[in-house]
C-alpha cells in the first residue's frame, strides 16, 4: 500500500528517485502516465494491468470513454527503476504536469502521484479547507 507525502527532486536528466519504502513494490516494473488534476501517476505493473483492462473495456461508441482511454493510455510509459531507485519521467509528461525540479510524491493506496511542489501545496490547502464538505458528500456514499 502506498501512503504518505514525500518531497523529492527531478534531476537534470528527468529522473525521479522513488521513495525508498516503495522501491521493492515497483522493482518488477511500473508505468508512469498522465494523472488527473495535472499530476502524474506512477502505477505498479500489476495495478496498471487492472486499470488498462478496465479502460480497454469502456464502450468505444461513447466519445467520453474513448477520450479518457486515450488520455490515460497514449501518455503511458513502461518504466523500471534503476539501481538507485530512479524512474525516468519523459519530457512530455513533465510538461503535462508542469514539473520543475521540486516535486511531491504522494501515496494513494495502489498508485503514487507525482506533483509539482507548488501545485501540490495549492491543491492540498484547498482540499484541507474543504475537508468538512468533502467528508459530508462522501458520507452519502457510505465512506
Amino acid at each position: 500500500m502506498f501512503i504518505g507525502e514525500y518531497h523529492h527532486v527531478i534531476d537534470e536528466k528527468g529522473r525521479l528517485a522513488v521513495p525508498v519504502k516503495f522501491r521493492a513494490r515497483l522493482s518488477k516494473g511500473c508505468v508512469v502516465t498522465r494523472g488527473l488534476d495535472a499530476c502524474l501517476w506512477l502505477v505498479p505493473e500489476e495495478e496498471w494491468q487492472k486499470l488498462a483492462g478496465k479502460l480497454a473495456g469502456l464502450p468505444i461508441a461513447q466519445a467520453n470513454a474513448r477520450a479518457f482511454a486515450r488520455f490515460m493510455l497514449s501518455g503511458a510509459l513502461d518504466a523500471t527503476p534503476d539501481k538507485q531507485g530512479r524512474v525516468m519521467v519523459p519530457e512530455y509528461l513533465r510538461e503535462y504536469a508542469k514539473l520543475e525540479k521540486q516535486v511531491v510524491v504522494a501515496g494513494l493506496y495502489s498508485r503514487l502521484e507525482i506533483w509539482d511542489k507548488t501545485a501540490w501545496e495549492k491543491y492540498r490547502k484547498g482540499t484541507e479547507a474543504s475537508s468538512g464538505e468533502i467528508a459530508e458528500q462522501l458520507g452519502a456514499l457510505g465512506v
